[in-house]
């Protein structure tokens, strides 16, 4: 006998939906985090030059690592991406209803 699956349609936010406080931030951090983890891969640093490259310890370079973002501020993560030298946009426009107040675009 075959059930039907229960599911229920995300917002688009994790972090919303589990109703967290932060949810927005929390998403950001967490795009941003994926991104410059994505980079330092790409790279085939071992952990001590990671955190030579970005100034921290080799427990933070481990925390980054294993995807612990909300340990770090967006501009701390920005700070490693511009330690990356990775170039930053950010941009400004009006809200619209049931979109996201902040959205990290890669390019």
């Amino acid at each position: 006998m075959i059930k039907d699956i229960e599911f229920e349609k995300s917002s688009g936010n994790i972090f919303a939906d589990l109703g967290l406080d932060n949810a927005e931030d929390l998403q950001a951090r967490g795009m941003i985090g994926v991104h410059i983890v994505e980079l330092l891969k790409s790279k085939n640093l071992k952990q001590r030059e990671i955190g030579e490259l970005l100034s921290i310890k080799q427990a933070e370079v481990s925390h980054l690592l294993n995807g612990h973002f909300s340990r770090f501020t967006i501009d701390k993560l920005l700070a490693f991406l511009k330690d990356m030298e990775q170039k930053i946009t950010i941009q400004i426009s009006p809200h619209i209803k049931g979109e996201p107040y902040q959205h990290v675009a890669l390019g």
